[in-house]
């Protein structure tokens, strides 16, 4: 017998409305099917862009966080929380930072990751509870939610706030009213799901887009990068070695024979090596730089740049 559930709530969105363009996938070929799922992704990318302005608050208060001594933490359910967890993880071998830098907070906790966990979404008491033991003040939260009405997600940034944290929403619910407290609203508009109410498709994309940009534009204003280049990583195997010494003849355009050199002389640190590459400083003069630079390679060339005029 099918239990009925305690309590049931109706959800004002547009992602739980029914998609009339495909109302007769089912009858579909396998092509048609893979084809009208196609066309309504192609229209999530124009959503993530009206949004941008947004996701630039964003950025800015999780570099005013880390650059203050704070953290970054997500928060999600279900198919956010997941995509979260994901974005927090790839952070580390990506960009070399520390570990506790973005911190994910997954309603139901690691369990839910890999299986759903009855009526967790809707503990908002428990997402408070996570942020009064986690969240600091300078730090920067940000809630995910295709609804826009998660309870656990709104609890935790109601108590982020009282903790004196910033705190931003990414919703993909327009309708949704901004949470009071809430710093930055980035309320996404991707329609109708292709499967209606299933959010780990056009509003799923759209939140994994909003974070990977979110992050890395983070990455990049705190130095992790030196144009396009990775020049935070560090080679801890014969594979990362060669794509670090790659890296160096890219920036440089040096030899390979003098990338291995100079990254053997900076002890692995491949920004010592850039930075002593491009300045012609010797690795301690390079590494000075580097650490009264914030590890901000572009700045660390201008001071040597500047010592040397």
């Amino acid at each position: 017998m099918m239990t009925v559930p305690v309590q049931a709530v109706h959800v004002d969105s547009p992602t739980e409305t029914r998609n009339l363009r495909t109302k007769d996938i089912d009858l579909m070929s396998t092509a048609g099917i893979l084809g009208a799922i196609n066309a309504e992704d192609r229209t999530v990318p124009g959503a993530v862009a009206a949004v941008l302005p947004q996701v630039a608050h964003a950025v800015d208060y999780a570099v005013d966080a880390i650059r203050g001594g704070g953290r970054v933490h997500y928060v999600g359910a279900g198919t956010s929380g997941r995509l979260a967890t994901l974005d927090a993880a790839e952070l580390v071998p990506t960009f070399n930072v520390p570990g506790d830098w973005f911190i994910a907070h997954h309603a139901g906790g690691e369990r839910a990751l890999r299986q759903a966990v009855e009526n967790a979404e809707d503990d908002s008491a428990a997402g408070a509870a996570e942020m009064a033991a986690m969240v600091q003040p300078g730090d920067f939260v940000l809630g995910l939610t295709a609804s826009g009405r998660t309870p656990y997600v709104l609890g935790a940034l109601a108590a982020a706030a009282r903790q004196g944290a910033r705190t931003g929403l990414v919703s993909g619910n327009a309708k949704a009213a901004k949470p009071a407290g809430v710093d930055v609203l980035i309320a996404v508009d991707t329609g109708p799901e292709v499967i209606a109410g299933s959010t780990r498709m056009k509003a799923g994309t759209a939140q994994k887009m909003i974070l990977t940009s979110f992050s890395t534009a983070t990455m990049i204003k705190l130095g992790r990068t030196y144009s396009n280049l990775m020049v935070s990583m560090r080679a801890t195997n014969a594979k990362l070695r060669g794509r670090t010494i790659r890296i160096l003849q890219e920036a440089t355009g040096m030899t390979m024979a003098d990338c291995s050199d100079a990254l053997t002389e900076a002890g692995g640190d491949l920004k010592v090596a850039l930075v002593h590459l491009l300045s012609g400083e010797d690795v301690k003069s390079a590494s000075k730089a580097l650490h009264a630079s914030g590890g901000h390679v572009r700045k660390a060339l201008d001071t040597l740049r500047v010592r040397a005029s």
